[in-house]
């Protein structure tokens, strides 16, 4: 009996990835998570913006107000579905972010990382770790357009 060969099977891929790495709470470390995750987004074909300049915000802020001498941060990417998750975690679990809306800050050249992160992502927030770490994540929704941030939830 003859059967009509159509080639192999169609791949399904999983919607779950992740890729995780421990950095040097240095510069470097903050560039070294930028580019990487920047190149584990094109490994998995999925586009850098703009979770290449919310890893950049969340790992700079990690060097310059989590860092703890001889202890590393970590950088996690999490694809879930539709949704992209970004996590960095610090030693210093007793500095909570916070984003600064004042007037006296507009001619500072720092603290708006965090309102960046705000308008790049569709949520964001911050979770205790065990001591005396603390998570801040941020996630981005793969279908959303690329012209601007959309709508957020009002529940933060």
């Amino acid at each position: 009996m003859n059967q009509e060969s159509r080639g192999p099977a169609p791949r399904t891929f999983d919607t779950t990835r992740n890729f995780s790495l421990q950095l040097s709470p240095t510069p470097r470390g903050a560039r070294l998570a930028r580019l990487l995750a920047t190149e584990q987004l094109r490994t998995w074909g999925l586009p850098t913006h703009p979770a290449e300049l919310i890893v950049a915000e969340l790992a700079t802020n990690a060097v310059t107000h989590g860092r703890v001498s001889g202890r590393d941060f970590r950088l996690s990417l999490y694809v879930i579905g539709d949704t992209l998750r970004i996590e960095v975690t610090d030693t210093r679990g007793d500095r909570l972010p916070c984003t600064r809306h004042s007037t006296a800050d507009a001619e500072s050249e720092s603290g708006r990382g965090l309102l960046l992160v705000d308008a790049l992502a569709d949520r964001w927030g911050v979770v205790p770790g065990p001591p005396p770490r603390k998570t801040v994540w941020a996630e981005v929704g793969r279908d959303r357009p690329e012209q601007g941030p959309s709508p957020r939830p009002g529940d933060r």
